[in-house]
């Protein structure tokens, strides 16, 4: 199990400042106690490949962090979340707003549970389903996806949890151009950002989309 120490704390915070967030001590401490959590989990349940605590400080909260300031709205699906991410650091940072953390496989859903209500994160529902099978009864203001397959499957997987003002944000590396083909004609591309994130040298990419939320 990794060991998280002062430093990275540190870490976590020099790099919230080059993203622009200011977060409160409480938050920066839970999103420590969270990468302990996930740490600690790993060990059975195998959660993420990524095991050094400085890697995982960039790769798991400091790359879904470079998203914050496109969050918007008070209700944000985070589908196939895997371990949570980017859905756990992004409902610590939003406290005032509703994350829905969606995934199919039981034992990370478990793991998402026990993070809720060790780190009490009344902001954040646990869903085990898959994305075509989750009907919910009001459509999110955002869906988000991070490691999701390509962005034809991203919609058509997802756009029955939309609305009429719904925003899809795709969160891809470098190679997502060819991806763009994909799009049916009911979407439309709002904006496609460059995303930088502290300590991380690999490219990465925020797509958002309006469009048809028909299912």
């Amino acid at each position: 199990m990794a060991k998280f120490t002062q430093a990275h704390l540190e870490q976590l915070n020099v790099g919230l400042v080059e993203l622009g967030i200011n977060l409160s001590e409480d938050s920066t401490r839970k999103l420590i106690q969270y990468l302990e959590l996930l740490s600690k989990w790993n060990k059975s349940y195998n959660l993420t490949a990524i095991t050094d605590p400085e890697a995982m400080v960039i790769s798991h909260l400091l790359d879904s962090l470079s998203i914050q300031k496109y969050i918007k709205g008070s209700s944000i699906i985070d589908v196939g979340t895997g371990a949570g991410l980017p859905g756990i650091p992004l409902a610590i940072a939003n406290p005032e707003k509703i994350f829905t953390l969606l995934d199919s496989l039981g034992k990370r859903t478990t793991f998402l549970q026990q993070v809720k209500y060790e780190l009490k994160l009344y902001n954040v529902n646990v869903v085990d389903s898959r994305a075509e099978d989750y009907r919910p009864d009001i459509g999110y203001d955002q869906v988000i996806t991070r490691a999701f397959s390509s962005l034809g499957s991203m919609l058509q997987a997802t756009k029955h949890l939309g609305a009429d003002t719904t925003q899809f944000l795709a969160m891809k590396g470098a190679n997502y151009t060819e991806e763009l083909e994909e799009i049916p004609d009911t979407y439309t591309i709002v904006s496609i950002y460059s995303l930088s994130v502290p300590g991380l040298d690999a490219k990465r990419h925020l797509i958002i989309l309006e469009g048809s939320h028909s299912g």
